[in-house]
């Protein structure tokens, strides 16, 4: 990482994408997506990572802990920007720095990464951006030494989890799926 895509995935006029990991030197990018209007800043993408009393856990203190993560060097995912903005959000690290994902998960497997989140914000969605950062969060995920990649993506019409991905997408890249979490999530996995 960086990875540059050139060109316009999907339907959008993007002109070039940079996709950087999210870093030390690199958070500011992350910080300014989320706390912008519309911005997912009420989560700061710690759902799925561990909280000690989340129910009660304001946005500052999600913002806190998510810093602690990239302040310890801990993987925490990667941005899209273009044209100087930074436009694009995915979730992807190591499965063990997020809870248990699925009641099948076996904790004794390694070399698995877990993708379970994007954020585009709303006026840039239906364009393709999650598309093309899904495309290099599998790149990323295999160039950090993934040997499996693991994914919770939920069908189109789901009304809820939809900031997992949907099934087609990751279908369409290889994924299969090896089960269910919950009755929407399906436990999807792409091999090297």
């Amino acid at each position: 990482m960086p990875k540059r895509l050139s060109g316009s995935p999907g339907k959008a006029e993007w002109g070039e994408i940079l996709f950087t990991e999210v870093t030390r030197s690199t958070r500011t990018d992350f910080e300014n997506l989320f706390e912008q209007p519309g911005g997912p800043k009420y989560c700061w993408c710690m759902a799925w990572r561990d909280l000690e009393n989340r129910e009660h856990v304001g946005n500052d203190e999600r913002k806190r802990a998510m810093m602690a993560l990239i302040a310890a060097d801990t993987p925490v995912g990667i941005v899209a920007q273009a044209g100087g903005k930074t436009i694009g959000w995915c979730s992807m690290a190591p499965r063990e720095t997020y809870r248990k994902l699925s009641p099948q998960q076996d904790d004794t497997e390694t070399g698995i990464w877990s993708i379970v989140c994007f954020y585009v914000p709303r006026a840039l969605r239906s364009r393709g951006l999650a598309t093309a950062l899904l495309d290099a969060a599998i790149d990323h995920a295999f160039a950090k030494g993934a040997r499996t990649i693991e994914a919770y993506p939920v069908d189109q019409a789901s009304p809820s989890y939809r900031f997992m991905g949907f099934r087609d997408m990751f279908v369409a890249r290889g994924f299969h799926e090896i089960g269910m979490a919950g009755s929407r999530r399906h436990v999807m996995r792409l091999e090297r």
